[in-house]
């Protein structure tokens, strides 16, 4: 029997901070912003109104969101050397990469130094939640040969972005998709990206570093690279009549399949259903039919044959896939509007911050190692 200390590999179902921002609770399937049930948020408010929940503790009455509305707004701009940065950067490159140099790069812009003033990292939110669209539409264009559409001011964040990557204004329909998205995917606890913006601001360096580090760690496949790995995988599939052999070889090769399952929810992902029905309508109303067909008979049979559920990334796939965004732009969407969340958080670790150190279990040698000369080891 091994004498080793018990620890938590991965630090899981370690409590590591306090936050009032949002509350999941995985055994219920229960995602709350603030107290307020995901369920609700999505029925009766907008993108914005939560951005101001999570940045201000509260939702905004008419005239407070009229003005985080305007300030929003006021910041789509990006400076020069960063917008000839994205148009030009390289044509192949990942847009995750790119994004997180653009975001990095507003750090070098931004020379009003005090960075644990609370008022201006207000202010450096706002903007980041602003900036981040931009930059993945600005790049967008630029690898595309296409001039970036000028910013407006009349339109909400979902519908500008949408706007911004087409060129052309989007219909109702699509907006309120896309900020039914955003509504969703804007907070989720401590998840790996989260864990990242809070552990760099923990050491007292800035916003910009915090947010960057977060949008690295997002860019994995088993954190927001998983919803472009959906994609992928019934691309690969190919038609309805192949889903049950293709999980049936991932089962008997202990393969994962992308958007099944969660570090955290035991049961249905309370965000799923959201996208779930917006998948469905979005693909009747294509008139193709067939990736949600082979989503829901992936989700049958891995809850039938595992336990296991279709997550947030599962359906949002499909979502985006049928606004026909670009699959690699799935993930910086993630980013988009995980902003908000990122950027709530950093202020609220900055409120009253601790530097994590966590310990670590070694498991190499215990006693002084004898050193060969060079020339004598093998």
């Amino acid at each position: 029997m091994s004498d080793a200390p018990d620890y938590a590999k991965g630090l899981e179902g370690v409590i590591a901070n306090e936050s009032k921002l949002s509350d999941v609770q995985g055994q219920e399937g229960i995602l709350r912003y603030l107290g307020y049930n995901i369920d609700d948020l999505v029925e009766h408010t907008t993108f914005e109104e939560v951005l101001y929940l999570l940045h201000r503790g509260k939702l905004p009455t008419q005239s407070e969101l009229d003005e985080l509305t305007a300030a929003l707004r006021d910041q789509r701009e990006l400076h020069p050397a960063i917008e000839s940065f994205l148009v030009n950067a390289p044509k192949d490159a990942a847009p995750m990469d790119v994004l997180r140099t653009g975001v990095s790069m507003l750090g070098l812009t931004d020379t009003r130094g005090e960075n644990q003033n609370r008022e201006l990292n207000e202010e450096r939110a706002l903007s980041i939640c602003a900036k981040v669209p931009l930059m993945v539409a600005a790049y967008h264009r630029g690898r595309q040969g296409l001039d970036v559409p000028p910013v407006r001011k009349d339109l909400s964040e979902a519908g500008h972005f949408l706007y911004m990557i087409n060129g052309e204004e989007p219909g109702v329909e699509a907006t309120k998709t896309l900020d039914v998205a955003y509504i969703l995917h804007a907070d989720h606890g401590m998840n790996a990206s989260t864990f990242s913006a809070r552990v760099t601001i923990a050491t007292l360096s800035d916003m910009y570093s915090a947010i960057t580090a977060a949008i690295g760690t997002l860019k994995g496949p088993l954190h927001g690279g998983a919803n472009e790995g959906v994609i992928h995988m019934l691309n690969e599939i190919g038609d309805e009549d192949k889903v049950d052999a293709f999980v049936e070889d991932c089962l008997v090769n202990k393969k994962k399949i992308m958007g099944i399952g969660h570090r955290v929810y035991k049961v249905l992902d309370p965000r799923a259903p959201h996208l779930q029905r917006m998948a469905i309508k979005l693909t009747e109303e294509l008139g193709e039919p067939k990736w949600i067909n082979m989503s829901e008979r992936i989700a049958t049979i891995m809850r039938e044959r595992k336990g296991l559920n279709a997550n947030v990334d599962f359906y949002s796939a499909t979502v985006y896939y049928s606004l026909d965004i670009p699959t690699d732009l799935f993930t910086p969407i993630f980013a988009i509007s995980r902003a908000a969340g990122w950027t709530a958080q950093v202020l609220e670790q900055l409120d009253d911050s601790r530097l994590y150190r966590p310990l670590t279990h070694y498991t190499g040698p215990t006693e002084d190692q004898p050193i060969t000369p060079i020339a004598e080891r093998g």
